[in-house]
């Protein structure tokens, strides 16, 4: 196989007889008498009422009261109104259904399984009380269970202490926390009291916090003494107080001691959550809400200007989710789900209400995912018995110079599937977790949207075959095609990712900013969201997503991702990692700038190790990608700017090639790898 991207290149995995038979998406085709998903695909992007209904009667999202219409286009496709007239609340169909006690009066049948519902071969929802909700582990060792009823119980007492300060329906409150079992508790207590949640990165700096609460109004910051990376303590306490200080809307603040550092405590704002949380009742009312009241915001980082606060809903955001993990990763109830991320980022909220949703258990890991050692990600398969498994590519990546020791001594047989998101595959570092570490028979369920899609627009699933690099095909419901640059589709070439038709998960609009939301995804062609996304799909339908449409390449009159550039570049035996940019240039418009991270530092390299190497780049990709694309500049840098997730930023790097200004750059993990990129730049290449 090329070390580039080939449109209609050869399967390597194709579904197994006994996967198809016991999938989702065959029991969800049955119950609706479609022969293929072909058949799924065409019905449910021309029908989205039908099949949102049908999604929701799957799931079993229940209702206090009911929806008298599925949806209301009448202030247009941007903005149109999901479950018009229900009444309903997600705590109710995560936890509450499972694991509490009928009250008397209630609409609500609780403990009961709908026949046609996706949890049909389990005996009734009271098998789930006692069974794993969550799993955690933390970098030093220590692991812990969660129930189903033992979150109930926990989320309850939550729930009153937030009750207990006053805080009610409408109320904005945010999470700065690492991954604790705690963060989990919180969040589904603010949405059980009515309120809306605020996820913050655990990374971020007390500037990046202080903006985002203050954007939201929000009025309390559930935070922790401090982590564990790497072995250390890191206090974040402080950097809460400095966030808080310069948000006059943060009242309260409840503090999780997770280190045991001692941290300043401002009396009358600040509570310990040992003193508040846990002395609470056990049982708290689920305060019952309309299907559309606002349950989250997820703020995703812009190139220019403020942050965006993606609006999500209660019947929106956690449908979608669990409609993704059900028919995409195929997870089942009972199922152990890990995906390696962050609950400031959407993937974390994703897990938490997709793997509840259907029944199954989540695992949180709060570390360093090769600390002690380079195996910790296979140790946890192995100790939790982990059935999916979420990753990135670049996780990957920085694997593979391990060697195969690190996967061969763990038992990695529980499990299914690999999942990814967050940036394109390289052929090399796919095919190393597909052959090598999956022994070629499990599937990477391939996933791309994003935060204000509330999870996929293209995804891979168990009943399609699979290529490398690719998407089996766009998620069901969502009407996605392929547009040139007259709005047309097109198809084995590249170009903008667009939806045509709504779906329920998609963002009720920016937090303030309708205007913004309309400008980023609905000005270019009237009624079609464009995503951002540079894309193809090839003529057996695979999908390929080569990164963001403004990191485009268009260089003498050619469009390329930047991932075809770089799978060139890390094919070679010294890079680990590589970014493309594009700058411009006189004579064809714009010209390749890469910048690779070598295996050895540059440092330890002698300048003639480290021009011959630059000679071997510049050459391979004259030869696979052609002369015109011979690269501006070589450059050599020990890390890319990246956020926890692990993409790589590239609009960041051009940035800092160019000396423009950054943006937003609080979602960095590494900001300090943007100076070594304006030194490296400033000295080694012209502009």
């Amino acid at each position: 196989m090329s070390n580039t991207f080939e449109f209609g290149g050869a399967v390597v995995w194709n579904p197994t007889p006994k996967g198809v038979e016991q999938a989702h998406l065959t029991a969800f085709m049955q119950a609706h008498n479609l022969k293929n998903f072909e058949e799924l695909m065409e019905r449910s992007t021309n029908d989205v009422a039908w099949f949102t209904d049908a999604v929701l009667k799957y799931l079993d999202i229940q209702f206090e009261e009911p929806y008298s219409q599925i949806v209301d286009l009448t202030k247009g496709i941007q903005f149109p109104k999901w479950c018009v007239g229900g009444k309903m609340n997600i705590v109710h169909n995560l936890l509450d259904k499972y694991a509490r006690e009928d009250k008397p009066g209630s609409n609500l049948e609780l403990g009961k399984s709908n026949p046609s519902r996706l949890n049909s071969k389990i005996d009734s929802q009271e098998h789930l009380r006692n069974k794993p909700a969550l799993i955690w582990e933390g970098e030093e060792g220590l692991t812990r269970t969660l129930t189903y009823k033992e979150l109930y119980i926990e989320t309850n007492k939550a729930a009153n202490a937030l009750r207990q300060l006053g805080f009610g329906k409408g109320d904005v409150i945010g999470l700065f926390m690492p991954m604790t079992p705690e963060i989990v508790i919180a969040m589904l207590a603010i949405a059980k009291i009515g309120g809306i949640i605020l996820p913050l990165f655990s990374g971020y700096g007390s500037g990046a916090i202080a903006s985002r609460l203050n954007d939201a109004g929000a009025k309390a910051l559930f935070t922790v003494d401090g982590a564990f990376r790497r072995g250390k303590a890191i206090e974040m306490k402080s950097i809460a107080d400095e966030a808080a200080a310069l948000a006059p809307t943060v009242l309260q603040m409840i503090v999780l001691r997770r280190t045991g550092q001692n941290v300043s405590m401002t009396q009358g704002r600040d509570h310990w959550w040992h003193e508040l949380v846990d002395t609470q009742s056990t049982w708290a009312e689920t305060e019952m809400t309309q299907a559309e009241d606002v349950l989250m915001l997820i703020y995703t980082s812009g190139t220019t200007g403020k942050p965006k606060g993606a609006v999500h809903t209660h019947c929106g955001f956690p449908v979608k989710a669990a409609q993704d993990m059900a028919f995409g990763t195929d997870v089942h109830c009972g199922d152990v789900v890990y995906w390696m991320t962050d609950m400031g980022w959407m993937m974390g909220p994703w897990l938490v209400f997709g793997s509840l949703t259907l029944g199954a258990t989540m695992v949180l890991y709060d570390g360093a995912p090769d600390f002690p050692a380079p195996d910790r990600l296979w140790a946890l398969v192995e100790r939790h018995k982990i059935n999916q498994l979420g990753v990135s590519p670049t996780l990957i990546r920085s694997m593979i110079p391990h060697g195969d020791e690190i996967f061969i001594n763990h038992d990695l047989s529980s499990l299914k599937c690999f999942a990814s998101t967050g940036e394109p595959w390289n052929p090399d570092p796919w095919l190393w977790l597909f052959e090598k570490v999956g022994g070629g028979t499990r599937p990477i369920i391939n996933y791309s949207g994003g935060t204000e899609i509330s999870g996929g627009i293209v995804m891979g699933n168990p009943l399609l075959p699979l290529k490398p690099c690719a998407f089996s095909a766009a998620c069901p419901g969502i009407a996605a095609d392929i547009f040139n640059e007259d709005g047309l589709p097109v198809r084995n070439t590249v170009g903008e990712l667009v939806i045509k038709a709504p779906w329920i998960g998609m963002t009720r609009g920016f937090w303030k900013d309708s205007q913004r939301y309309l400008d980023t995804y609905w000005s270019r062609w009237e009624n079609i969201w464009v995503h951002g996304d540079f894309a193809a799909i090839d003529s057996d339908g695979s999908w390929y997503i080569l990164g963001r449409s403004d990191d485009t390449l268009k260089i003498a009159g050619k469009r390329l991702g930047p991932a075809e550039v770089e799978s060139v570049l890390v094919h070679h035996a010294d890079v680990i990692e590589a970014a493309a940019i594009g700058v411009p240039d006189e004579v064809k418009g714009m010209a390749l700038v890469a910048f690779c991270v070598l295996k050895k530092s540059p440092d330890a390299e002698s300048g003639n190790e480290i021009e011959h190497i630059r000679f071997e780049l510049k050459q391979i990709i004259i030869a696979e990608l052609g002369k015109p694309l011979a690269p501006k500049a070589i450059l050599f840098v020990s890390d890319l700017p990246k956020t926890r997730n692990a993409k790589v930023m590239r609009r960041i790097i051009r940035a800092a090639y160019l000396d423009l200004e950054l943006g937003d750059i609080s979602s960095l993990v590494n900001p300090e790898s943007i100076e070594e990129i304006k030194r490296t730049a400033s000295q080694r290449s012209p502009k």
